[in-house]
């Protein structure tokens, strides 16, 4: 039976890595096995499925947001949306939406699939791996935040042009950019050409 918020007796809490299981893959995204959440992190890193979410408003504006300062992996880094990695057997779908709502307090009002990126991202800071299959999601959220500060430390609404200036002045996640060039062609179909995506 697939592990859902209903079923999980592991903490939801993506904060810690206490009890937490992924998924591991090959390289073509089939299920080979189970690890503990750190112990895939840590050197050389074990391939395993993610997901990351991009939302945006009504202006083509995309939601970036700072991890929490307490968090073990990446801290007070800028990143997408929201980000992560499904329970075993959980589809990815329902693990980003799931996600997106306990770090943000929020359901998209619009969310659809966006294609699939493998990387290899080692994050010197922390000295983890990211080896992951990494399934990608755009969308669009119109309610108003209320983002758990356990998970999330800030967020922002940025252009295509305000993006590119506040990546170069402030820490971004490793993955950040891999994933969201990745993501591109939905982005553009969802916000059309004007919004510089």
């Amino acid at each position: 039976m697939p592990i859902t918020p209903a079923t999980a007796t592991q903490s939801t809490s993506e904060g810690t890595a206490d009890a937490i299981f992924l998924e591991l893959v090959d390289e073509k995204g089939v299920t080979i096995g189970t690890a503990e959440k750190l112990a895939a992190h840590q050197p050389p890193g074990r391939l395993h499925r993610a997901f990351s979410v991009f939302l945006f408003d009504e202006h083509g504006r995309l939601l970036l947001q700072q991890r929490a300062l307490g968090k073990y992996h990446s801290p007070g880094v800028w990143s997408n949306t929201c980000c992560g990695h499904p329970y075993p057997g959980e589809a990815p779908f329902a693990a980003a939406a799931r996600r997106t709502f306990e770090e943000l307090r929020v359901s998209p009002s619009l969310l659809a699939e966006a294609g699939t990126v493998r990387y290899n991202h080692p994050d010197p800071a922390s000295g983890l791996v990211e080896q992951e299959y990494n399934h990608l999601f755009v969308g669009m959220v119109q309610a108003p935040l209320a983002p758990d500060p356990e998970e999330v430390e800030a967020t922002v609404f940025v252009t295509a042009a305000e993006l590119i200036e506040r990546h170069a002045r402030d820490p971004f996640s490793a993955w950040f950019m891999t994933v969201l060039d990745a993501a591109r062609p939905a982005i553009r179909e969802l916000t059309g050409p004007s919004a510089g995506w």
